[in-house]
């Protein structure tokens, strides 16, 4: 067998660990160590770049930014500061037909602002906002589906762990991809808003409709969340105007996040402590995978399976749209089977160089910001649809009254929406990349 088929059949092999609920980090750290073997022939080298691949992986300062904003997210969990979110929001749109399922969008998007998270931003949200669609009548289906799809805001809107990672392993700007992520992060907010707008004309799912706020009291919910705002701004604007490198600002922002949960009185020191053993048990399951999958990817470099495909793709005179439309295809099938981070790690090494090797009329710096982007975007469905669809699991057991069934069903409106907003950005890409221009 040829290393190029050893590579290939590396595959189905991860694939039926991965059914037989073997973790995907030790999955992918697994074949990679013996497919090493296989193709070297001795287990020799496959051990020396075990030791050698882990302290070159986890020496990367950049990779320091990944804890710093998983503490960040836990400090902004315990502060409280979700149910501000959620309460300013419905002052604003409450009084619209579907409003507070509106409002528990635009709280996601607030709280994944300063979080990062998915799995957290749903986890908290759903927490506070469950109850009130409840409360005001909301059908557990609108309710369930609106918190899952409004919890993947958390990986889209900056600053996004995903987004890290992925500018790492690409080596792009992390900056540059906050930037551009904010555009397509506002349009998917306002995308799944129009969805329960539609969605509550066509069937009777909606609640109450909330009596209108007067303006003063409008801005007094505002102002209740000027830390929040504060927050994103030194985070985010930091990095935008060069104030902070990203991992400054993340250090920055979970400082904040932990004087804002200290100040509101929240925190205290088993709170503390419960916020650093939980950032430690996240960061070593991400570090976990990382290092799983870099084991994996030095695998697939030995067979040349990348190199090899990449030249096979370019040697066939396929249109570079059709490559493009295939690979996000594949990464809406992935996201059925595999979570948002293990597909990005295990994907990204393989995909991307043949993907910047094709011509889209642009640089292969700001195809590569685009590129992340829409792989974002339909990495962000692949949390919502079953049968990994880690976002409906985390909002179905907050409410047991509604079956995952109706979750599920009430998703798909939102998975419609995520994919007419990848058509728009696919269609536009000034969409994306035209504030990274305006200020580079």
């Amino acid at each position: 067998m040829s290393n190029f088929e050893i590579g290939l059949w590396s595959f189905p092999a991860l694939l039926v660990l991965l059914f037989l609920r073997v973790p995907i980090g030790p999955a992918m750290a697994l074949i990679g160590f013996c497919g090493t073997w296989l193709v070297t022939g001795t287990p020799n080298m496959t051990l020396a770049q075990l030791k050698n691949l882990t302290f070159g992986t986890f020496a990367n300062y950049s990779f320091s930014i990944i804890p710093l904003f998983l503490l960040m997210g836990q400090f902004a969990t315990i502060s409280g500061m979700s149910r501000d979110l959620f309460k300013a929001a419905e002052a604003w749109l409450g009084h619209l037909r579907g409003g507070v399922a509106m409002s528990a969008i635009g709280a996601c998007a607030g709280f994944g602002s300063i979080c990062g998270s998915s799995l957290a931003t749903a986890a908290t949200m759903g927490q506070v906002a469950l109850p009130e669609l409840k409360r005001y009548g909301y059908s557990g289906r609108l309710a369930t589906g609106a918190l899952a799809a409004g919890g993947t805001l958390g990986i889209l809107i900056p600053p996004s762990v995903v987004l890290v990672i992925y500018a790492i392993l690409t080596e792009l700007n992390i900056a540059k991809l906050f930037v551009a992520a904010m555009v397509p992060g506002i349009l998917a907010a306002a995308g799944y808003m129009i969805t329960i707008a539609i969605l509550v004309r066509m069937k009777n799912e909606a609640g109450t409709v909330l009596e209108r706020k007067t303006f003063e009291e409008r801005l007094l919910a505002l102002v209740r969340v000027w830390p929040v705002l504060m927050i994103f701004m030194a985070v985010v604007g930091g990095i935008y105007f060069g104030f902070f490198t990203p991992t400054e600002a993340a250090a920055v922002g979970a400082a904040g996040t932990g004087l804002l949960a200290l100040f509101s009185g929240q925190l205290n020191l088993r709170k503390t402590g419960d916020a650093i053993l939980g950032t430690a048990k996240s960061t070593g399951m991400i570090f976990m995978i990382i290092l799983g999958a870099s084991l994996f990817n030095n695998f697939l470099a030995l067979t040349q399976l990348p190199q090899n495909t990449a030249s096979w793709v370019g040697a066939q005179g396929f249109s570079p749209w059709l490559v493009l439309f295939a690979v996000l295809a594949l990464y809406l099938v992935f996201g059925c089977i595999m979570d948002s981070l293990s597909m990005i790690l295990l994907t990204v090494p393989i995909f991307y160089p043949i993907m910047v090797g094709l011509d889209f009329g642009m640089s292969p710096d700001d195809f590569g910001l685009w590129f992340g982007i829409l792989v974002l975007i339909v990495v962000e469905v692949g949390l919502i649809t079953p049968p990994v669809g880690m976002n409906l699991f985390v909002i179905n057991a907050l409410d047991k009254d509604t079956p995952i069934g109706e979750t599920f069903r009430g998703t798909l409106p939102f998975v419609v929406a995520d994919l007419v907003r990848v058509c728009i950005l696919l269609a536009m890409p000034a969409i994306t990349l035209g504030l990274v221009w305006l200020i580079y």
